[in-house]
């Protein structure tokens, strides 16, 4: 496709506005973040209402800031609306098509386009998930989904495994704190069971990166007997090789406790996360 324009839009879920919001720009095939750093003014934004559904003042609103007359404007409507009505119908969160092209006939077309859909309405869209192609993603993050575990990668040397979103960066900033790096960002969430912290342990065991392990759990839904006898398991199938440190805190504590006491794992019990935090760090 021959053009004489590169224009940008988007429609993304977002929480300000509580709902899906149409993004413009007239910079179109570049990088839209840079774009916006450069030259705020650039980038135009227009809330939908989920309830009613965009409407033609909404699309022609977004193409006439596109700088679109005559046709083209028409052209542009029908297809923005027909992306918008793609977006909520596949439980998308962005459909983003940089760049959206005006040919040297005058035509718009669409050239790009990237769609991430809700993870969460994957049983309402079994025939796009079905499309996944999981030779293209990190293996870490295949198999977090796979069990239901949290998991973000990053560029440290201790890996994490917390229960729970706020104590898993509290963990981190612990890390930090004391002088390390987290490796990772890993919630086995409040109702963990056996295999998935034996699977959690086989993910963080796989980035060759990491020199020591982090437990940290507060046992209220999940216990800590549940734990513990997960952390036997898995360095005993897994065979964890780096230092383990654990923490671990409330519902049958003790007995977990009894549990690693009496097993053959080599583990470094920490009375606190303060003092977890300080054990993984010194222990690199």
């Amino acid at each position: 496709v021959t053009f004489s324009r590169e224009l940008y839009l988007a429609i993304l879920m977002d929480r300000n506005h509580n709902g899906p919001i149409i993004i413009s720009s007239v910079e179109g095939g570049m990088d839209i973040e840079e774009v916006a750093a450069k030259d705020p003014t650039a980038i135009h934004t227009r809330a939908i209402n989920i309830e009613k559904g965009i409407t033609r003042d909404d699309s022609m609103a977004v193409a006439e800031r596109l700088g679109l007359t005559g046709k083209q404007l028409f052209d542009a409507c029908h297809q923005i609306e027909r992306l918008y009505n793609l977006f909520i119908s596949c439980d998308a969160t962005q459909v983003e098509i940089n760049p959206m092209v005006i040919t040297e006939e005058g035509l718009v077309y669409c050239v790009d386009a990237k769609i991430n859909f809700d993870e969460n309405a994957s049983f309402r869209q079994e025939e796009i998930f079905q499309m996944r192609d999981e030779s293209m993603e990190d293996a870490r993050d295949v198999a977090a989904s796979r069990y239901n575990l949290n998991y973000i990668g990053l560029d440290g040397d201790i890996g994490c495994m917390v229960n729970g979103a706020g104590l898993a960066m509290a963990t981190m900033d612990l890390i930090q704190l004391h002088g390390g790096n987290p490796a990772n960002f890993l919630d086995v969430g409040g109702g963990a069971s056996e295999k998935q912290v034996e699977e959690a342990f086989k993910i963080l065991s796989s980035d060759m990166n990491v020199k020591a392990i982090l437990v940290n759990i507060f046992g209220g839904i999940v216990k800590c007997d549940t734990i513990a006898a997960g952390i036997i398991n898995a360095a005993n199938n897994v065979k964890v090789d780096t230092p383990l440190i654990v923490r671990l805190e409330g519902t049958n504590v003790d007995k977990a406790r009894k549990m690693i006491e009496q097993s053959n794992v080599q583990i470094l019990a920490a009375a606190d996360l303060d003092d977890a935090a300080k054990m993984a760090v010194a222990a690199i």
